[in-house]
């Protein structure tokens, strides 16, 4: 076992839900309070009040607020002005990357107690724009010392002009690919799909910072309702991942020479064993297929290879969870059964999803599920932009074999194959994936990702109704169409 002094353990965590807040009324804390907050009880957690005070880092996640550097709020909020500040770019693999990050400074001598926290408060934010209210939140003006990852462009113009921009426009385009590639029915898909999000409200339920912890049925997740509205096929609401809420977390990490110093009992370490990160191409028309991701097979294989484990050794797991295409695309990869618990939180929409931070809720409830299974080892995986961008982490509650590992095998993924994409075109075409869009009033438009004879990909839409609602009860992938200059897909 790696017993070095040097030797990364995250100390401290913390999990914070606000649930009363009324901008109307004017209560409620905004986002850098909870960030306080939360980094404060990571403290408590940790037995070591002290450990604030000593921090040499302060990270935070980047979020939807006006902050320009809340970290260095926080670190004069808890005692620590002098640490470096940092803040992530973009990106649901952010968390885990600043945390790789903090593990290997801490391993190497150059940090002794870093401090990650984050927080999101969509839910106040939903209920101010619905009353017209504008927020106070405080200014916290200058730069952060330190700024982790990159601003990358993860979308073309020619996706954006066909209309196929965001994540709830992709994701149920991949669950559509991935329907076609097993080979299932429409309906013999939906159910299997709604039976793993049951499972992930099920294990909400257990979760006490889960917000939403009142079991869902699969019947109820695939049935479109007055809560449960469809959004984009085949996804109704309780399949996407939920931003309306207002969640806090924090971690601290030390090096084990300093835990001992500060007298934190070992029942609360867990140690970081290995972690990677590598990202499939920026842009999904590049893709190869759009059922499946050489990055998270081969970063999370390589995860697994430093750590000296192969799959049936994990015994607890969490899946990034923004959308199921997105589970079942990571557990595929991974060699992970969809008959096992794939979450230890619930997931983003039971769960709750606040944007960036949602994997720090996820490490902070694998290190507590962790504290009570000895020996075991929990893999945490990472998502950013449209199954692009992966960063894995395993975790135990004893050393590793050996110390701390990290890699990053891009240049391996870079190396499979690739698809190129057009910006228009005109003549024949198979329907690779697709999805429909819903507005108040129902379908309101098709989105397809388009295959040429010559295996280029294009993109087109349509609005037509008697399309839309062929498409939402027959399977369109593999069929033949038209596709016009302008987008329009004619079948």
């Amino acid at each position: 076992m790696s017993t070095s002094a040097f030797e990364p353990v995250l100390v401290g965590i913390a999990q914070l839900e606000q649930r009363d807040a009324d901008p109307v009324a004017g209560t409620g804390k905004e986002p850098l309070d909870l960030m306080i907050d939360a980094a404060r009880e990571a403290a408590m957690d940790a037995e070591a009040p002290g450990l604030l005070a000593a921090a040499d880092a302060v990270r935070v996640t980047r979020g939807m607020w006006p902050y320009e550097n809340p970290a260095k709020a926080v670190a004069e909020a808890i005692g620590c002005p002098g640490a470096q500040t940092g803040v992530s770019m973009w990106g649901g693999d952010a968390v885990q990357l600043l945390l790789t990050e903090s593990a290997l400074e801490i391993q190497s001598g150059a940090r002794q107690i870093v401090v990650l926290v984050g927080a999101e408060c969509g839910r106040t934010q939903a209920k101010a724009r619905r009353a017209g209210v504008e927020l106070q939140w405080r200014a916290t003006p200058g730069s952060p010392d330190r700024t982790f990852g990159k601003e990358l462009k993860m979308r073309t113009r020619a996706e954006a002009v066909r209309g196929v921009s965001q994540p709830i426009q992709m994701y149920p385009i991949f669950e559509n690919a991935i329907r076609h590639a097993r080979g299932e029915t429409l309906d013999g898909h939906i159910r299997r799909v709604s039976e793993l999000w049951a499972g992930f409200s099920r294990v909400a339920a257990g979760n006490p910072h889960a917000w939403i912890r009142e079991v869902a049925t699969a019947e109820e997740i695939r049935t479109p309702s007055e809560t449960n509205r469809p959004v984009s096929f085949p996804y109704a609401k309780l399949m996407n991942s939920n931003s309306n809420v207002d969640q806090a977390a924090a971690l601290i990490l030390c090096s084990t020479a300093v835990a001992r110093r500060l007298g934190i009992p070992e029942a609360k370490w867990v140690y970081p064993w290995a972690a990677t990160a590598a990202h499939d191409t920026y842009a999904v028309s590049n893709r190869d297929n759009l059922h499946s991701s050489p990055g998270i097979r081969i970063a999370g294989g390589r995860a697994l290879e430093l750590a000296e484990l192969d799959v049936d050794g994990i015994a607890h797991v969490d899946l990034y969870s923004c959308f199921p295409s997105a589970v079942q695309v990571a557990a595929a990869e991974l060699g992970l059964g969809e008959e096992r618990p794939l979450t230890v939180t619930g997931g983003l929409t039971f769960g709750g999803g606040p944007l960036n931070n949602y994997v720090m809720h996820a490490i902070a409830q694998m290190a507590a599920v962790l504290r009570e299974s000895p020996g075991d080892v929990g893999l945490v995986s990472s998502n950013g932009g449209f199954i692009t961008k992966h960063a894995f982490g395993l975790y135990a509650s004893v050393p590793p074999a050996k110390p701390f590992r990290y890699d990053a095998p891009q240049d391996r993924v870079d190396a499979m194959p690739t698809r190129e994409a057009v910006p228009t075109f005109d003549g024949p075409v198979e329907i690779e994936s697709y999805t429909v869009m819903y507005g108040p009033d129902g379908p309101a438009a098709a989105l397809a990702a388009c295959l040429l004879d010559d295996g280029r990909r294009a993109w087109g839409n349509t609005d037509d109704p008697e399309a839309m609602h062929a498409m939402v009860n027959e399977e369109f992938c593999g069929r033949t169409a038209r596709l016009r200059e302008l987008g329009t897909i004619e079948f």
